[in-house]
Formats: structure tokens, sequence, C-alpha cells
């Protein structure tokens, strides 16, 4: 076997997916189903919703050649896009330049509100539903797949309507010199895969090599100024394209907030990340403190933050896990208002909010439409408490089927990395999605 071989027979594309026998696919529908009931998770969309969904997919190519009178023209932009190997849809892509004193940096979101907006069906199913739900090898969409994964997703190759942030950002302080937001089209070059993009930066003989080792350097600051500035970083070990795409969508993020806050002074739906109180991390130090091979400095006692970063750097993977349970269990629960008051305590911004998942998640939707329109739902406050109240719901049923795998037998991590399928006593695919035959 090549090392090529080898490499991609440990990945978890290379594995295949994991093979289920009928009666264990039945009994996670089952689960599934009862998950769904219990948290009021809508699995199939109703027939008006498909329908209209259907009916924007259609002139796509001569509604996008009317759209350019209106629009900035990017297509001539270098863009790609950068996710996992099993994503269905591309809500985000981004383009780069450097500047003598600047990054010119544009993130490039999936324009969804011009095709979901308050007076369509699909709106008050996205409301309803709140977020798509991402259980290990099974999704259930916000928004209807059909619409989704086509004419809403940046593929490669194709014209497309996107929502640009472009920030023009100093190189010695990292802070904006410029913020643009705006409609625009464009036309992305390359889909890549996480894997993709690491072996891009490693080989100056690929395609978009130079783009993403410059994105990469930009990030790569971000994240350390990020750490200095006191925000917590729970999963230090990611590796660069994680920490392309974290850093480039939080810049973003964070320009949008700062853009309606203080240059418009509208109301949007801002994302609320209250602190622990001095007992509670008082708590979460000492359990820490206690683990084998951890020490945390008594200066650090007063800057939490600092003190667990400290102590994650320096962890191995068990007592990695072991950190980030004992900080978990004292966070409280980040929600979604329309002030901005108290800002994003672990991420230690004053202001955020989300806008770069509009595919995924009913907050970045409204955004958008805040954006666009300059004008905010009079419901604000209620679609606030409803998309809070609808991630907390999502989160709880993913844990609580990722748990129902374990006790069967199956590897969460596995089912969600390689997908999953139900073979016969011979070991024949009987379906490749993992539902059991039907009766």
């Amino acid at each position: 076997m090549s090392d090529d071989s080898q490499a991609y027979a440990g990945t978890a594309e290379g594995q295949g997916p994991v093979e289920i026998d009928a009666e264990l696919a039945r009994h996670l529908q089952n689960k599934r189903e009862e998950l769904f009931e219990e948290f009021e998770i809508r699995d199939a969309f109703p027939p008006e919703v498909l329908s209209e969904a259907r009916a924007r997919t259609e002139g796509v190519d001569e509604e996008i050649e009317e759209e350019l009178e209106h629009r900035q023209d990017l297509r001539d932009l270098t863009t790609w896009t950068t996710d996992p190997i099993d994503a269905q849809d591309f809500d985000d892509a981004l383009s780069i330049r450097e500047n003598e004193e600047t990054y010119t940096l544009w993130v490039h979101i999936a324009d969804v509100t011009h095709y979901v907006h308050p007076e369509s069906e699909m709106w008050a199913e996205a409301v309803k539903r709140g977020n798509t739900v991402y259980m290990p090898a099974y999704t259930i969409h916000m928004l209807p797949p059909v619409l989704a994964e086509t004419v809403c997703s940046l593929v490669p190759n194709e014209d497309r309507l996107a929502h640009t942030v472009e920030m023009e950002v100093k190189k010695d302080t990292l802070s904006f010199e410029s913020i643009d937001i705006y409609k625009s089209v464009i036309h992305s070059d390359e889909r890549l895969t996480y894997t993709q993009c690491e072996n891009r930066l490693d080989d100056p003989e690929l395609p978009l090599h130079e783009e993403n080792s410059l994105v990469f350097d930009l990030a790569d600051q971000l994240h350390e100024q990020r750490k200095e500035d006191g925000s917590l970083v729970l999963n230090p070990s990611r590796d660069r394209a994680h920490t392309i795409i974290e850093e480039c969508m939080l810049k973003a993020n964070k320009a949008v907030t700062h853009e309606l806050m203080w240059n418009r002074g509208v109301e949007a739906m801002y994302r609320v990340h209250p602190q622990p109180t001095p007992d509670q991390w008082d708590k979460a130090l000492r359990e820490i403190t206690e683990l084998n091979g951890v020490s945390i400095q008594s200066t650090s006692w007063d800057e939490p933050r600092k003190a667990v970063n400290d102590a994650l750097e320096s962890a191995n993977s068990r007592t990695l896990n072991k950190i980030q349970r004992a900080v978990l269990k004292v966070m409280p629960r980040a929600k979604y208002m329309n002030d901005p008051f108290g800002g994003h305590y672990a991420l230690n911004f004053d202001i955020y909010g989300h806008f770069t998942s509009p595919i995924r998640r009913l907050s970045d939707l409204i955004n958008h439409w805040i954006v666009h329109e300059n004008d905010v739902p009079e419901d604000l406050v209620e679609l606030c408490d409803r998309a809070s109240d609808r991630q907390k719901d999502a989160e709880t049923a993913e844990r609580l089927y990722k748990q129902f795998l374990e006790e069967v037998g199956l590897d969460p991590y596995a089912v969600n990395n390689r997908g999953i399928v139900t073979v016969d006593d011979d070991g024949d695919v009987i379906d490749e999605n993992g539902l059991p035959p039907k009766e």
C-alpha cells in the first residue's frame, strides 16, 4: 500500500460507512421519532413549503443576470469555499488580498433572504424550526434542501447571489480600517474540504496555495490576538483549515454587528453570553487544578479565561476533555437578544451576533434581512426567544441521540464522520442512508 493510500485509509472517508443491520436501523429510527416528538422537531416539510421552494429554483440564471444591475459584480474575484467533506450546502466563501498596510478580506455569505423573506412560507417554517438539527448521519434542515443545496449554496463554477462583508483589516492592530456590507454576485472557483485546504497550504504547486497561505497568516494572527485579549479557546489544537474558517467568520460576524450597533443604531439579533459568577469560576478552577499535571499560577485566577487557555495548551487529550467539561459545567447558556448588553463573555467581545450561516440558523437569516432592509421585524424579541429555545432543544436532542448510539454499541463520532448503511445478513447494502427497509 502506498503512503497516499495508507493516509486515505486512515481518514473518515477512506474507512467507508458504519454498517448496521435492519433491526438496529429500526431502533435508531424509533429513537429519532421519539426525540422529534419530545422536542417538537419538524422532520418533513409541509407540501406548500416544498412547492414554494421548488418554484424559487426555476429560472435562476436569468434572475441572477437581472440582479447584476443592482449588485456588485465580484465574479472575477478569486473565491473559494472550505467545508467538511460531508457538507451538503456551502453558505460561506472567502476572498483575500494583501495591501501595503492592510488586508482586504471578503466573506461572501449565501443571500438566502433573496429567496426566503417574511412574507414567504419558507420563512414561517424556518421560524418554527429555528435551526438545522445535526444528529449523527441524520440532518433535519431549517430550509428545504431543494433550495438550500442548490440556488442558495455557493457551489463552484456557478454564479450565485451573495451578501458580501468586505473588511479592510489593519496589519499592525488587526482592527477595522473600513467595513462595507453589500449584495453581490460571486463565482466560486473551487470547493475545498478541510483536508484539501491543508494540502493546498503545504504544496506551493497547487491552485489556491497563495490565497490560503495569505488568509491563514491573517487568521492565525487574529486567533493569537483573541487569546491575548482573553477570549476563551476551548479547543486549542485546531488545524489550520478550521482556524481559517473560524477566525474569518468571527471577524465577519463582528463586523456586521459593529455596523448595526454603532453606525446604524438598529436593533438586531445579538448573541449574548453572560459570565459565570466568581464562585462558579472558583469551583471550575479548583476542579482543574486537581487534575494530574495541571497547574494554574495564582496570578492567573484573576483572569480565569486566560488561566483555562494556559491549562488547555499543555494538556493531553484526556485531561483536555476534563478541563473542557469543568468549564462548560459553570458556563451560562448564550442566548439571542435584541440588545447586545453584556456582550459575549466566552469570546470577550462587547458586541457579537450571527450572520455567516443563514442556511442553518434563524438568527443569521433575520440579521441578513435587518442589514438589507435597515429595518427590524416587529416581533424581534419573540424571534430572539424562539431562536434561543430551539437551539437549546436541538442541542439536547443531539446529545440524547449520541448517548443512545453509545448505548447500542455505536461510536457517534464514527457515524457522524463516515455515515451509516443498513446491510442484510450477507453484507449487502439495503439502504445507503441507514434507514430501515420499508415494510
